[in-house]
């Protein structure tokens, strides 16, 4: 919280005339913004000036009303401050910054050029290594394509043998044996020989397919004179797949350099920025970002908002940056960028020619985008978003952002287990759900179960995120159990338990001794009605593994001649106990370790 000694005038005037980050935080230590300066006195001073330009703006006025107190770093230079802002930008999410909405990455081709018998790999990344990299795409499908496609063209491997070390040490795999490896695993191909097939992999990369479809041609005719029609069939849908691939990458601009082109289209709210990605000349693709704005904000100051964060973290840099309007800090951001790529990177408004017409055509591409997503954006945010929101407003508390539903499973108390789920700003967020298996119940006890679960829950350290809400699965009961385990660890959140009908559909939440009714069919509603069902799917799934684990082994204990090695072979083999009894007397003696005697007395215990 704010330091009560903390006086907004006393500490403007200590402000150091130095380059630096500067950050604005709320009486609850949210961060409001996060800024960059040349010279922090003069800059920071300017908030809380009347008269300064920037101050005309609602928006700044709103949040400099917010402020509670700001704090400052100092740096070397201006740029050391922009990377350092970049930073604290993409960490923080200031709810005044002009923010990118989505934060997509982009695929890689990977070719392991430095290793003896290479391999193509879908990357999600470019590191600093001695491998080849084509990319940034767009696609993550096409890459995937691309690279069979490659794979299966030039025969190349793709599996994850250490060669040369363990060439001969297992037979070539399904892939030899349908043409389309020549396994280098089994000296069948030289190094030299598997190395030319590399390079032609990154020829047709490079964009020199031609001669392969030539070849590929020839191949499909001589197939067809020799009246191998299946085979010709088989090329020429090869052919397609080659054109149906390079197609997206056929359209060429001026040189052969890499550029980014990046365009802007806003209302008053919302902003699309649109990408083009040039690679050695070609347009290999495209990619949208939304970004949150207002009707104050300029294309330039949009555009300069997304260049930073943008190019903060994505691993590649073009030599060129395209852009619709200058931005602002032109200088710094290049000066930044250029030496994260080690050579000169330019940023650039083009006004006339191929360059003006691509970035006319990005335009248009954001402005469609704009149009056709906007409403579907605030259709999803409202479901997500705009659901949390309206929970905590219904309940009269700060934020729903992080929910978390527990519910209990059981037959007659045994095999007794628990779910927790979490929506986290209205979507599930799964790898945050956990399950778990009660240790010290014995019978059906819910309310003793529960509070085993929250105990566990809210004692271990592993668990380093409170919710905003806890949701239980029942009424009054659980509530107040949930209550008691919070109180005794000194821990303050709110329960609410979701209440079902006779029908068993939730109709609303128990909350502060009383029910809360939300509107039928509300997105609340809807959201309250998930949580509750995904958090009883989650535990049910979980006991229905422990269960069917537990009824296999018992079972199978029962067969004479089955004992541990045999009925851990059996359970990998068919996974569970229908399987088992559905299975044929061949079937069962093809299992490791099934002599035919064993395998018969597992089918006449069954059939019996």
């Amino acid at each position: 919280m704010k330091d009560k000694l903390f006086d907004i005038e006393t500490e403007l005037s200590k402000l150091p005339s130095k380059p630096g980050v500067y950050i604005m935080h709320s009486e609850n230590d949210d961060i409001l913004y996060v800024g960059k300066a040349v010279n922090l006195h003069n800059r920071v001073r300017q908030y809380f000036r009347e008269g300064h330009g920037h101050n005309n703006s609602p928006k700044i006025v709103k949040m400099v009303s917010q402020i509670a107190y700001f704090e400052y770093i100092v740096t070397s230079s201006e740029m050391e401050a922009l990377v350092l802002e970049c930073n604290f930008i993409k960490e923080y999410r200031p709810k005044y910054n002009t923010m990118m909405t989505d934060d997509k990455g982009y695929p890689y081709i990977k070719i392991t050029v430095n290793d003896e018998y290479p391999r193509i790999l879908f990357s999600h990344n470019m590191k600093r290594d001695k491998s080849k990299y084509f990319g940034p795409y767009t696609n993550h499908g096409a890459v995937k394509d691309t690279i069979e496609l490659l794979n299966k063209l030039y025969k190349l491997r793709n599996c994850n043998r250490n060669l040369p070390r363990d060439i001969g040490k297992e037979r070539p795999c399904l892939y030899y044996q349908i043409g389309q490896c020549s396994a280098p695993c089994n000296n069948h191909i030289s190094s030299e020989e598997y190395k030319e097939n590399i390079e032609k992999a990154i020829n047709f990369l490079n964009g020199n397919y031609k001669d392969t479809v030539n070849s590929l041609k020839e191949k499909m005719k001589s197939y067809a004179d020799e009246m191998e029609f299946e085979k010709a069939a088989e090329t020429r849908d090869l052919i397609d797949r080659i054109i149906h691939i390079m197609d997206k990458q056929k359209m060429n601009v001026t040189n052969g350099d890499d550029r980014d082109i990046i365009a802007c289209a806003s209302n008053e709210k919302d902003a699309v920025v649109t990408v083009f990605f040039v690679r050695e000349g070609k347009l290999l693709g495209r990619e949208h970002h939304h970004m949150n704005t207002n009707n104050e904000e300029t294309i330039s100051d949009i555009l300069t908002a997304f260049v930073k964060q943008y190019y903060s973290g994505t691993p590649y840099l073009p030599k060129e940056i395209m852009v619709q309007e200058d931005i602002k800090e032109a200088e710094i951001i290049e000066g930044y960028l250029s030496e994260r790529r080690g050579t000169k990177v330019k940023i650039f408004v083009p006004q006339k020619g191929e360059k003006r017409k691509l970035l006319n055509l990005a335009f248009d591409n954001a402005s469609l985008v704009l149009k056709q997503d906007v409403e579907r954006i605030k259709r999803e945010e409202k479901r997500t978003i705009g659901a949390a929101k309206d929970i905590a407003d219904i309940l009269g508390i700060e934020s729903a952002d992080r929910l978390e539903a527990y519910d209990i499973s059981h037959i007659s108390g045994t095999l007794s287990v628990a779910s927790m789920v979490v929506f986290e700003k209205g979507v599930p967020k799964k790898n945050a759900y956990r399950k778990f298996k009660l240790k010290s119940i014995d019978g059906p006890d819910d309310y003793a179960s529960m509070k085993e679960v929250l105990s566990r829950r809210f004692t271990d350290e592993r668990f380093d995120v409170y919710p905003d809400v806890i949701m239980m699965d029942g009424g009054k009961g659980q509530v107040n159990t949930a209550l008691m385990v919070l109180d005794s660890l000194g821990i303050d959140i709110p329960v609410c338990g979701m209440v079902k009908d006779d029908n068993h559909h939730t109709r609303g939440l128990y909350y502060n001794n009383r029910e809360v009714e939300f509107p039928k069919g509300s997105e609340a509603m809807l959201m309250i009605t998930a949580l509750q069902d995904e958090a009883h799917r989650f535990a049910i799934e979980y006991h229905r593994q422990l269960r069917s684990k537990n009824q296999v082994h018992s079972i199978l204990d029962e067969i004479e001649g089955v004992g541990p090695a045999r009925r851990k072979a059996l359970i990998k083999h068919f996974k569970d106990i229908e399987q088992i009894r559905n299975a044929g007397r061949d079937e069962l003696e093809s299992v490791e370790g099934i002599t035919k005697a064993v395998a018969e007395k597992i089918y006449d215990f069954f059939h019996a």
